[in-house]
């Protein structure tokens, strides 16, 4: 399945179970909530939860858990494109198109070669 495909598939499972009529800012609030499910798998992956509530996962059970949070993300990025009816092909081409224009004088070695920040606490 392509992009596209996808873009009207996760439409039409919405749409038939009567979760698109929202509107933008709430549909907005929906993105938040899931990209905060997001930032927990991510973090649960990094550093742990470190909560007495909850075990640790196994590494293939963390996995999914982010695979699956990424998804609700794209739902819901797909849904609030839906309502302005705009093409997951047009965000791409659009966003590559202007990473490409924004950054077309800088040296690609100059991403690579310097290394990651660091942040030291006291």
């Amino acid at each position: 399945m392509n992009i596209t495909e996808f873009q009207k598939w996760v439409g039409d499972f919405y749409q038939e179970r009567g979760w698109t009529g929202y509107g933008p800012f709430i549909r907005v609030g929906f993105l938040m909530e899931e990209a905060g499910e997001l930032a927990r798998a991510v973090r649960a992956i990094e550093i742990g939860r470190d909560r007495p509530d909850e075990g640790q996962k196994a590494a293939a059970e963390a996995r999914q858990e982010l695979v699956e949070e990424l998804g609700d993300v794209l739902g819901n990025l797909i849904l609030l494109a839906n309502q302005y009816e705009v093409s997951f092909e047009e965000i791409l081409d659009a966003h590559r198109a202007k990473l490409q224009k924004r950054y077309q004088a800088v040296e690609t070695e100059n991403f690579t070669s310097k290394p990651p920040t660091t942040i030291e606490w006291e």
